[in-house]
């Protein structure tokens, strides 16, 4: 879907700056085509629930010479542009949070652009290409690692090749077969 600069004013709520917020979010899906604006619940820590204008997508970064999608989430609270945005890596299933310097364990981005947030100097298009820069060289996220089969537990695969069979009596038994499919003979049986 196409944004234009009045679609984007008219998903705002009266209370944020309409015509500059929604300026800027015009430009800034211009630059980074993979982001959406939409307006969704955001939940804060103690709580409490507000409908926030979010930019969700990706951001390509350059790492070790591969460009990587990323995937983010810029929350832009009612006070923006005063205040800078709330924002997130959002990993996919596949994906698992890089925990560091600039990444919180719940994915929460930490960057110094953030953190000294100025009106009139700062940007969503320069927070977003500092966020690029950063994560090149410190990725945010990884692949999940596809661990190996696990090996069944020698119960499990005992529980697999064995066949638990019921006398007439009441009493069960456990059958085994043996490794060259041949039965057992009358002295290795044992009843329970």
């Amino acid at each position: 879907m196409s944004y234009s600069e009045d679609t984007i004013k008219k998903m705002l709520p009266k209370t944020f700056l309409r015509k500059h917020v929604a300026h800027e979010i015009y430009v800034t899906i211009t630059y980074f085509k993979q982001l959406v604006p939409i307006m969704d619940k955001y939940v804060y820590n103690d709580g409490t629930t507000k409908d926030l204008m979010s930019l969700t997508g990706t951001i390509p970064v350059m790492i070790n010479d591969k460009t990587y999608n990323i995937p983010v989430c810029l929350w832009i609270e009612e006070s923006y542009p005063q205040t800078a945005p709330i924002c997130y890596v959002r990993p996919t299933r596949e994906m698992m949070i890089l925990r560091g310097e600039y990444i919180s364990s719940n994915g929460e981005i930490q960057l110094p652009y953030l953190e000294e947030w100025k009106n009139g100097e700062c940007d969503l298009v320069s927070l977003l290409q500092v966020m690029a820069a950063t994560f090149g060289d410190f990725p945010p996220v990884c692949m999940q690692p596809h661990p190996e089969p696990e090996q069944d537990s020698c119960w499990l695969q005992f529980q697999r090749q064995a066949e638990v069979l019921s006398k007439a009596d009441g009493s069960s038994y456990l059958s085994l077969p043996r490794g060259d499919g041949q039965p057992f003979q009358q002295e290795n049986e044992t009843n329970c």
